[in-house]
């Protein structure tokens, strides 16, 4: 007779929460861009993490990592996807962080988006849009808001505001926020 696995089972999610986090590496960045240090570690790395802006901690998270190719999905109930490989998919969530490595095409709705590697399709970012050095965006864009640094590339349809109104001049628009 066989036994159930404990690998599908019901999981408790407070022990959950504080074990299925990775920790960062050594000496290297978090997708914020704070340098990761053994100081930074443990509770105090997540205060000051989102004390610069970065997505808070918690809830539920995806992380796809290096070399994992992810296609043909709809993610649901996630608060935090965090591509490192390639994904194809459609996404309706909170956060979605793609690193440097990663790559993701399809449909987001999603309230921040912070790219660091590739994005091609459709993308919402309900309030924020940040769009890193090594990040490249394409396809159908809307925001709320965008930062863009310096050598980030953004191209295609791209309009301000989420609610399927464009711009006051009827034009797709870019716009700048601090």
């Amino acid at each position: 007779m066989a036994s159930q696995s404990p690998f599908f089972g019901k999981r408790d999610r407070d022990t959950d929460a504080a074990n299925s986090r990775p920790a960062p590496l050594m000496g290297g960045t978090n997708l914020s861009g704070t340098p990761v240090t053994p100081s930074s570690l443990g509770t105090s790395g997540t205060a000051a993490a989102v004390s610069n802006g970065a997505v808070k901690e918690g809830g539920s998270k995806l992380t796809v990592g290096p070399n994992i190719k992810l296609k043909g999905v709809e993610i649901t109930d996630c608060d935090t996807l965090v591509v490192e490989g390639t994904v194809e998919a459609t996404m309706d969530s909170r956060v979605i962080q793609i690193a440097e490595s990663g790559a993701f095409k399809g449909s987001v709705s999603i309230d921040i988006a912070e790219i660091r590697g590739q994005f091609d399709g459709n993308l919402t970012a309900r309030e924020k849009l940040v769009i890193h050095a090594t990040g490249k965006v394409t396809g159908k864009i809307r925001y709320g808001k965008v930062v863009i640094e310096e050598g980030g590339q953004l191209s295609g349809e791209v309009s301000v505001g989420t609610g399927g109104s464009e711009s006051s001049s009827g034009k797709p628009a870019l716009q700048a926020a601090a």
